[in-house]
């Protein structure tokens, strides 16, 4: 099992089993979150999937934001030192523990 646990906004945690191979971005929606609108569909285009990681596990080692994925942050009111667009995020099972919290709509 792959564990995903998700802050809404909120503030209740939602854990759910996350697919191995699709981004953390299908996974939330897939879960059924629809505050997470990502209208571009993971395409890097929207930040529309914007969020915060606030909890890895030991073994996790996230991709390094790209400069597309840090220039669209860059416009977001509440980017943060772990801001992260979710579609640019494959799960895997080294990040089964992860906690993500859904930022506010800009």
């Amino acid at each position: 099992m792959a564990i995903i646990s998700v802050r809404t906004r909120d503030g209740e945690l939602h854990s759910f089993d996350g697919r191995i191979g699709a981004s953390l971005m299908e996974n939330i929606r897939n879960a059924g979150f629809d505050e997470l609108l990502a209208m571009c569909g993971g395409c890097l285009s929207c930040a529309t999937c914007h969020v915060y990681v606030e909890e890895l596990p030991a073994s996790a080692n996230l991709p390094v934001s790209s400069i597309d994925e840090t220039e669209l942050l860059e416009g977001s009111d509440y980017r943060q030192v772990n801001s992260r667009l979710s579609c640019q995020i494959p799960f895997d099972e080294t990040l089964s523990g992860i906690v993500i919290g859904i930022a506010p709509e800009d």
